[in-house]
């Protein structure tokens, strides 16, 4: 299996530093609105990763992160008049509803950063000891980026071209860096923000801080795989780098994955061009196993673009793979008892040549482009072998083909049986009447069946109204 490590911008043979299995870290969002399909990318992408070691056999530890202290956070809370820690809660729940709909498997673990304050404490700790960092006199604290002699080594950067401006929001003290490209560890209070005492200053830790804490705490300090958007190459896991392996001594992730942009309509996604979308919105008109299925399309490394056709042609493709593997189902239930054919034998070996195709394509940087079209030789080959005569052997044989393939790739192949409104209006009739029986029992399990059909119930005081999450 070969990755392209962007250390090393080639391609290079995937050896896990313990036999069978795999450490990754996925740098997750900050939680302050509903997820966007720029977030979606990774989440799609990486999952597929995961899904794919897998099922080549390895035990994953995938660790994923929520941003859930963060500038965007505070001024949300401030606006709404609440604490910060309802903002980020409430979209932490969204954006496990949007993933879960995605079919993103959860991970491992989703750390918080706020629940990790003390870990990052003791690692700046460290690293002002070391040398590393020093304190400012208005309790910041700064990396000292010169310490670290390969300082850019990711971004393939020279130091001395670098210019400050990374990612957080500049605060009183800045002026107290020994260099414009330190970065911040720590950063005093402002007035209304949330804080947590430290030995420096009563205060809230930088954004890099947090994805080499969680990484060392969950996975060690050297991980297998780190992944993320491109947009973060430089600065944050350039940053990651350096506070990791100068706190450790040791090399922090042997591979290092990033996907590339999302536009739209061949224009850079954002709110003031008016392109901006989320997952949410998405589903307002797809369901998500159609945006799943657009995101793998392409090659994660290539720039993808999305648009209304592109979608409508995704929505297709994926049609004509969940009509195959309907077909085949068909022939199963048919349940024709003779013994498999030659002409049969013969078709299930072309199709283990198509699966060799398909982990051949994954194993190669994970080019689940090339992964989809050995799905449709397969479904072609189920199309025009199967017919009212085929075994069920036969048929079966072909199901156990495509469906791990289709698994690896999160496409669910059982058919999702939309209930009728005639069907939810009995079924609030016969809680209703169970409530008024005092069976609450079983009120709580048609209310909760209706939710797992995507059915929400609320209870007011003109009568249970419903909608469809």
């Amino acid at each position: 299996m070969k990755i392209f490590n962007t250390l090393s911008r080639r391609k290079e043979e995937f050896v896990p530093i313990e036999e069978g299995k795999v450490r990754m870290y996925v740098c997750g969002p900050t939680v302050y609105n509903l997820i966007h399909i720029g977030n979606a990318r990774p989440m799609i992408f990486f999952d597929t990763v995961r899904r794919y070691f897998e099922y080549r056999g390895y035990k994953v530890n995938y660790v994923s992160n929520f941003t859930d202290v963060d500038d965007k956070i505070i001024n949300k809370a401030i606006e709404e008049g609440v604490d910060a820690a309802v903002i980020s809660q409430r979209y932490i729940d969204e954006c496990k509803k949007d993933m879960a709909a995605m079919n993103v498997l959860p991970a491992t673990k989703n750390p918080l950063a706020t629940q990790e304050i003390g870990g990052m404490e003791d690692m700046i700790g460290e690293l002002i000891k070391s040398g590393h960092a020093y304190v400012a006199k208005d309790g910041t604290v700064y990396f000292r980026v010169k310490s670290f002699k390969d300082y850019g080594k990711l971004s393939h950067k020279n130091i001395d071209e670098l210019q400050s401006g990374f990612r957080e929001i500049k605060v009183t003290g800045e002026d107290g860096k020994e260099d414009s490209n330190d970065f911040v560890l720590w950063k005093p209070k402002k007035d209304g923000e949330p804080y947590w005492d430290s030995p420096w200053s009563k205060g809230r830790p930088g954004w890099h801080i947090e994805c080499s804490v969680m990484s060392k705490k969950y996975l060690g300090d050297q991980i297998d795989i780190h992944g993320g958007g491109e947009d973060l190459i430089f600065p944050h896991h350039e940053n990651e780098i350096a506070q990791s392996e100068s706190a450790s001594g040791k090399s922090f992730a042997n591979y290092w994955m990033h996907n590339a942009f999302l536009n739209i309509d061949n224009k850079k996604m954002s709110k003031s061009a008016g392109n901006f979308f989320t997952v949410r919105d998405i589903s307002n008109k797809y369901d998500l196993q159609v945006l799943r299925f657009f995101m793998l399309s392409a090659h994660y490394r290539s720039p993808l673009n999305f648009s209304a056709d592109l979608m409508e042609a995704a929505k297709n493709s994926l049609e004509r793979i969940l009509t195959g593997v309907d077909n085949i189902k068909a022939a199963i239930q048919r349940d024709n008892k003779a013994p498999i054919s030659d002409a049969e034998l013969s078709n299930l070996e072309i199709a283990k040549v198509l699966k060799d195709k398909f982990v051949a394509a994954m194993d190669d940087d994970f080019n689940t482009a090339d992964a989809i079209s050995a799905i449709f030789e397969l479904i072609k080959l189920s199309n025009t072998t199967l017919n009212e005569a085929s075994t069920a052997e036969y048929a079966k044989g072909l199901l156990k083909v495509i469906e791990p393939l289709c698994d690896v790739l999160g496409i669910i192949t059982e058919r999702k049986t939309e209930i009728l409104d005639s069907e939810i209006e009995d079924l609030i009739e016969q809680r209703t009447q169970a409530r008024k029986n005092k069976d609450f029992a079983l009120a709580d399990k048609i209310r909760n069946d209706l939710l797992e059909k995507g059915i929400v119930l609320e209870d007011t005081r003109e009568g249970v109204k419903w909608k469809r999450s």
